[in-house]
């Protein structure tokens, strides 16, 4: 999924995800057979440990075979649910994880997550489904359904973190679709080593810059990428107030369309 670019690949069907990790060439193409998309813990840590208290109830979406949850674990976080859309790939992580009461795993579908009741998690993180999601053959519905559950799930002042090639213009759109209010920040890290080793000076993880929205959600018109294939990490927070109307907060400015 580089770059977000969709081809004829269903991304939302579990047909697909779950050839994926039956095959060995692509189950797992990483450490142990596992395999981060995007960024793995390690280059999330700073943001992870800055907005999300190490008691959080955490929601992973498509979690895959990822290494993310169990090394949030090992950093102290205490209940993290994982679910997926593959079953193939759920049996194997519990497997794997059998041994982590800190971990749970779900095979479901997040365009349909009823199994949890509204409110249940404080935070819920998103490394690239909705990404796939909006490669699905029902974009941008399935994507749109998948967000309204998000929103439903998560408790009032609890975190959306989502972490994707997509860009204000497109995610903070989806965004806007929910009847939610939603105060967002947004931080921009390169994507590719050669641009996070030249921008992360010696760090031991790649650089991550804070960019300030337009009044109207956008990126600054003078804003340069330093890498051109970055990754947008959205920090969204769901009000505690109800809202009739749909909006996204950006700093002290507000965004709002209606249905």
């Amino acid at each position: 999924m580089g770059g977000a670019d969709c081809n004829s690949t269903d991304f939302g069907a579990a047909a697909y995800w779950d050839a994926r990790y039956s095959s060995p060439s692509t189950g797992g193409k990483g450490r142990d057979g596992f395999f981060d998309w995007y960024q793995a813990y390690p280059a999330l840590r700073p943001i992870i440990r800055a907005c999300v208290p190490t008691s959080t109830r955490v929601l992973m979406l498509g979690c895959g075979n990822s290494l993310l949850s169990e090394d949030m674990v090992k950093d102290g976080y205490e209940d993290i649910v994982n679910m997926d859309i593959s079953s193939v790939v759920i049996e194997q992580m519990k497997e794997k994880h059998m041994d982590i009461p800190q971990l749970t795993y779900m095979q479901m579908d997040v365009r349909d997550m009823s199994l949890f009741a509204d409110g249940s998690f404080d935070c819920v993180i998103d490394k690239g489904t909705l990404d796939a999601m909006m490669c699905g053959d029902d974009a941008p519905h399935g994507a749109s359904r998948m967000l309204a559950e998000v929103a439903r799930i998560m408790r009032p002042g609890g975190i959306y973190m989502l972490i994707t090639y997509g860009a204000p213009k497109e995610r903070l759109t989806l965004l806007n679709q929910v009847r939610c209010r939603w105060e967002v920040e947004l931080y921009i890290m390169p994507a590719t080593p050669e641009y996070q080793l030249k921008w992360s000076n010696g760090a031991s993880h790649a650089a991550m810059e804070k960019v300030k929205l337009t009044v109207d959600g956008q990126l600054p018109p003078d804003y340069v990428f330093k890498d051109p294939e970055s990754h947008f990490i959205y920090v969204s927070y769901k009000s505690d107030t109800a809202s009739e109307n749909n909006s996204v907060v950006v700093g002290q400015e507000e965004t709002t369309t209606s249905e």
